[in-house]
């Protein structure tokens, strides 16, 4: 009887799935402070705020600026603690 090598008999992998420590995005204090940034971006962008109708190009601007900047933030904030989980 001839012996089979070792490295032809199929092993079976068990992966067991490792609890996230990580929070939902919407339980944290980043993402409702950005909500916060981008609703106001939001009213200051639709010129609400505005005193002096004629320079409310500036107040969409910086509040489409806000929008923007709040948005990038979260963005790359949660991205690197879901690197850091991995």
């Amino acid at each position: 009887m001839s012996e089979v090598p070792s490295s032809s008999i199929p092993r079976k992998v068990i992966v067991t799935p490792v609890p996230s420590t990580t929070k939902p995005g919407y339980k944290t204090s980043e993402f409702w402070l950005s909500t916060a940034a981008m609703i106001l971006g939001a009213i200051t962008a639709s010129g609400a705020l505005a005193a002096v109708p004629e320079n409310s190009w500036i107040h969409t601007l910086v509040g489409l600026i806000v929008v923007g900047l709040a948005a990038l933030g979260y963005t790359s904030g949660r991205t690197k603690v879901k690197a850091l989980e991995l």
